[in-house]
């Protein structure tokens, strides 16, 4: 299905050791959305890079769907296996608004396992509605201003049923809090297993197993910002790992460079 909509694949590698991280470069914050988009997406955000920098920035993948408003342009962008490396021009802004775990299925009507990777074009799925938000946030020169009209025009291609999958945010919920007994989580749901993986890959784009991996990364970076004299081996243990090198595994697969420079950066 996702051929009939305007899609392209995110620049992807596993070699990230030259780019800055999204989130530790310029200014990045986050806030609520207004009421009227609660029922789909947990979280605006903005990111700001400084007047003289630009080039590539080290995405990490974090089991995620979000709405971007990026170089002029709308974008829906789906989740990621590995870090993405977008390429952003100095003193780029970035508008986004994070959907709810569960919530991006029903809002896109297709599988989220189409989009892997890459960035659906807004307008592909929403027509004439998403060209005249892009030119109404383009057409706004303030930037405080440009973020209230993105919440507001957002609200309007919401509809009725966009309401998320409580099944499915359950799902994430349990899998984030590192519970990751696959027939534990399908018994406690009343599912199959073989159910809970076609849910997963509907609803996040991947099975489990891949989500729990993403979801322990962003788990190590949280753990790693909190305590700026850990070690990796007690990241690792608190981490959900099974020791060090499982850690520096995953991390480099992942986020497709060392654990000690991923933590050096996060926590700078």
């Amino acid at each position: 299905m996702a051929r009939h909509y305007g899609v392209y694949r995110r620049g992807v590698t596993l070699d990230c050791t030259s780019t800055a991280v999204a989130g530790t470069v310029g200014r990045y914050r986050e806030w609520q959305p207004p009421p009227t988009l609660r029922a789909a997406f947990g979280q605006l955000w903005r990111s700001d890079l400084p007047a003289d920098q630009g080039g590539e920035v080290t995405v990490l993948p974090d089991g995620c769907v979000d709405v971007l408003w990026r170089d002029g342009q709308l974008y829906v962008v789906g989740p990621d296996v590995v870090a993405a490396r977008p390429q952003l021009a100095a003193g780029a802004q970035v508008l986004g608004a994070r959907f709810t775990p569960g919530a991006a299925r029903a809002w896109l009507g297709l599988p989220l396992s189409e989009i892997v990777g890459t960035a659906v074009e807004l307008d592909a799925v929403f027509g004439t509605k998403a060209r005249t938000m892009a030119e109404r946030l383009n057409n706004t020169g303030d930037a405080a201003l440009r973020e209230q009209r993105f919440a507001q025009e957002l609200a309007k291609l919401l509809g009725p049923e966009d309401r998320g999958h409580r099944v499915a945010a359950t799902v994430f919920a349990r899998i984030r809090a590192g519970h990751t007994d696959l027939a534990e989580l399908a018994t406690q749901l009343q599912l199959s297993t073989r159910s809970l993986r076609r849910l997963c890959h509907e609803q996040f784009g991947y099975g489990p197993k891949m989500l729990d991996r993403i979801l322990r990364l962003q788990r190590l970076l949280k753990l790693a910002r909190a305590r700026p004299q850990a070690g990796l081996v007690e990241l690792a243990c608190d981490g959900g790992y099974a020791d060090q090198s499982h850690l520096s595994r995953e991390v480099r697969a992942l986020a497709g460079m060392g654990a000690s420079q991923l933590c050096a950066r996060w926590r700078d």
